[in-house]
């Protein structure tokens, strides 16, 4: 029995590398960082060389750019050959059916507590109308599945850099779990430090006791909080990996139909008997309360090329109203932008550094966004910017102009997309690269 089903979650069967197997070589940053850094993940390879390591059962987005089609098929059968070595020479140990309470140490002195857990792909949709529990928070590109499916579809294991978002001011689920864990003797299942200068990890498996005492209460409170007037409940949110898990849930959708279900009008897909509690239908994954102090929301930038500044400021003002405030520094411009949650800045070499200020009660990304995509038409101007050095930088190219989007508010985030669905694409980052899950647990997919 799942006494978690209600929640759209089930206590997964944890794989974990044994005991000869080095954890700090074995973990390994999430594909989807580093994409342009040949540097970093050639000191990954070299780490890894000829050593049990995550690094040989993924496929970092680094490698995947350069390979032709052919290549990249032979990489997937790679990856799946190792992943059967792996549990044929028994480098797991044996599963732990448990959840996992998570401490995660940065580089920059931030600590992110976690749950590992699995979710039920049947209550995660990345549609951006959805009204599911799990619910994606930008908006998914289905070119980015095929690979990603490519690889779960016959893979053995799986290993995820998921991270779902909790909506849980009060802390009740993960604060809870912390003051439980610490209370008893229950002593860590790893405890390391990870590579490349990454910080360390810590985690213990939670004792059934623990399951039922704190979890489930915890789990229903959170149901109960986010559940709208429409009688829908918003669970959770995919901070990190929407693609990995829209590519999971893909993948279990094929699944159900070749094993005989039926489409339904509305497009759902029944679930035949025999698959019921398949391992396919489930995905591992860290959930992180959004108002973690340890988690960081940094937001994306924008560049437009071959573009006029004072057109631009002029078309953004006439759709969102605001203010136009001329700044004499870099200094003010930004205390303007990151001292607000609506407030825009525009940096250009013709018109210099541009405040608008407006009243929006949304997030800025979500209001921006399709007016920057309206602005450029189908022509591919525009371009995304980690970090204010940058914009001020890349402002400085002739008919180029620097987009600031102010701080990310948690207070307003899942409501936004609640109300307005999934935001636009590239509109946050959740801290540095280095911060980044790492791939660590695994679970058998069949």
């Amino acid at each position: 029995m799942n006494i978690f089903e209600k929640y759209a979650l089930k206590t997964p069967d944890i794989l974990l590398p044994g005991k000869l197997t080095d954890f700090s070589v074995w973990a390994v940053i999430a594909c989807d960082q580093y994409t342009q850094d040949k540097e970093y993940w050639d000191k990954v390879q070299s780490i890894t060389k000829n050593k049990h390591s995550a690094r040989h059962i993924i496929l970092p987005e680094f490698y995947l750019h350069n390979l032709s089609e052919k290549q990249r098929q032979e990489e997937v059968i790679k990856i799946h050959n190792n992943m059967q070595n792996y549990i044929k020479n028994a480098v797991f140990a044996e599963p732990i059916s448990s959840m996992i309470y998570i401490e995660r140490k940065t580089f920059y002195g931030r600590t992110r507590k976690g749950l590992i857990t699995c979710i039920d792909l049947e209550k995660y949709d990345w549609k951006k109308s959805s009204k599911a529990e799990i619910r994606a928070t930008e908006a998914t590109i289905l070119d980015r599945l095929p690979p990603r499916m490519e690889i779960r579809r016959t893979a053995p294991i799986e290993l995820p850099h998921i991270m779902l978002l909790a909506n849980d001011y009060d802390n009740i689920l993960i604060g809870e779990l912390e003051k439980n864990i610490h209370k008893t003797d229950v002593s860590p299942i790893y405890n390391f430090d990870l590579m490349m200068n990454a910080g360390s990890i810590s985690g213990w498996a939670i004792p059934q006791e623990l399951s039922s005492a704190v979890i489930k209460p915890a789990l229903e409170k959170l149901y109960k909080n986010n559940t709208g007037e429409d009688g829908s409940t918003f669970m959770f949110a995919v901070g990190d990996g929407n693609h990995s898990l829209a590519a999971a849930k893909a993948v279990w959708e094929e699944f159900k139909q070749k094993t005989g279900s039926i489409p339904a009008e509305d497009g759902s897909v029944s679930i035949p008997k025999s698959i019921e509690n398949h391992p396919l239908r489930y995905a591992l994954v860290e959930i992180v309360n959004l108002y973690d102090s340890g988690l960081t929301f940094e937001p994306i930038h924008r560049i437009l090329f071959d573009t006029d500044g004072k057109k631009l400021t002029d078309f953004i003002q006439s759709k969102l109203g605001g203010t136009v405030i001329k700044c004499k520094s870099e200094e003010e411009l930004l205390n303007k932008v990151e001292s607000s949650t609506s407030s825009f800045g525009f940096i250009s070499e013709r018109e210099g550094l541009i405040c608008l200020e407006t009243n929006l009660d949304c997030l800025a990304i979500s209001a921006i966004q399709p007016l920057l995509d309206e602005f450029t038409g189908s022509e591919k101007k525009i371009d995304y910017i980690h970090g204010t050095d940058e914009a001020f930088r890349l402002s400085e190219k002739v008919n180029s102009v620097s987009v600031l989007l102010p701080p990310i508010s948690k207070m307003n985030f899942f409501s936004t997309i609640a109300e307005y669905g999934s935001l636009p694409r590239k509109s946050f980052s959740m801290g540095e690269a280095s911060e980044k899950r790492f791939y660590l647990e695994c679970r058998s997919l069949s």
